[in-house]
């Protein structure tokens, strides 16, 4: 885990928290942000599966992925809707704000009893905010071993811009940590306190899962994907362990070796250095690649 020293902040370093600014309508975002680089990398792929298993260790999160999600039965269709609809918080413009709304009211019909007995809704603030709040180590640990480590300011800008992304999700800034200083202790608080091993947390790290072939898929895919399958689920698996911070690791009794490190940071160098070489078509998602492209014509009208 990338931990900061904790030091007193001010109210002047607390983004958002009686700055007139923060009581405007949320800004969507645009070229010059890093979220901008790095939300449409197709590195996003690698990355986000350990932002998802570290909101599914949470037990409210977990029941509700567990009961309501359609993981199981469509699991391509539903990352297809998943990665649309994060493309869209950040390159769609206006539609973001609109497809932060649009999330709200799916989620306002999520609710049950999680694995302590605690009743939960998906937008009880603490569990919304916590969905949210695993983006920050996860975009972190990405960049760390598949593109380049972030130095202080960036990541101080990264936690920023994430805050102004949970204002368009509609999450209160009074229910996330005020600054990287904050969020390191909250994280910590949360591992310790609340993750556990939830069965969607053993499902998604197990690689004997079964995962049908890919939508669409042609008949040769179809026929091979028996042989297909394994190795692509044990590089899927190998990778989003290696992506979680090594205390949720620990917590989690989820195994990880001086070896396995060794083999992740290898496979990070090759991620690295030859993701840049791609031409855009290729590098960006194509929710992603359209704005860009977009925002460049613009820029040059």
């Amino acid at each position: 885990m990338n931990a900061r020293p904790e030091h007193p902040t001010t109210a002047a370093a607390r983004p958002g928290r009686g700055d007139p600014g923060a009581r405007l309508g949320p800004e969507p975002f645009g070229p010059g942000t890093i979220l901008w680089d790095i939300a449409g990398d197709v590195r996003l792929l690698l990355s986000l599966p350990a932002a998802v298993v570290l909101q599914v260790a949470h037990p409210a999160v977990g029941a509700g992925v567990d009961e309501h999600s359609v993981f199981r039965t469509d699991p391509w269709g539903r990352a297809r809707r998943s990665l649309e609809s994060l493309q869209l918080w950040i390159y769609g413009g206006e539609r973001a704000i609109e497809e932060g709304r649009r999330l709200r009211t799916v989620h306002k019909s999520i609710s049950g009893t999680d694995t302590r007995g605690r009743p939960y809704h998906a937008l009880t603030p603490a569990h919304y905010a916590w969905v949210h709040a695993t983006a920050y180590p996860a975009f972190l640990s990405s960049a760390r071993y598949l593109s380049r480590p972030l130095d202080e300011d960036e990541e101080r800008r990264l936690y920023d811009e994430l805050l102004r992304l949970g204002d368009i999700l509609g999450i209160g800034r009074r229910d996330m940590p005020a600054t990287p200083e904050e969020y390191w202790p909250y994280f910590e608080r949360m591992v310790r306190d609340e993750l556990e091993n939830t069965v969607v947390v053993r499902e998604l790290l197990d690689p004997q899962r079964p995962v049908p072939p890919p939508d669409g898929s042609g008949a040769l895919v179809r026929r091979l994907w028996p042989l297909f399958h394994p190795p692509l689920a044990r590089l899927h698996v190998f990778v989003t362990t290696g992506l979680l911070p090594p205390v949720v690791r620990d917590h989690l009794g989820v195994t990880w070796t001086a070896r396995d490190e060794r083999r992740m940071r290898r496979l990070g160098f090759v991620v690295r250095t030859l993701v840049p070489l791609l031409p855009e078509r290729l590098r960006y998602l194509p929710v992603a690649r359209a704005a860009r492209r977009a925002a460049r014509r613009a820029a040059r009208a």
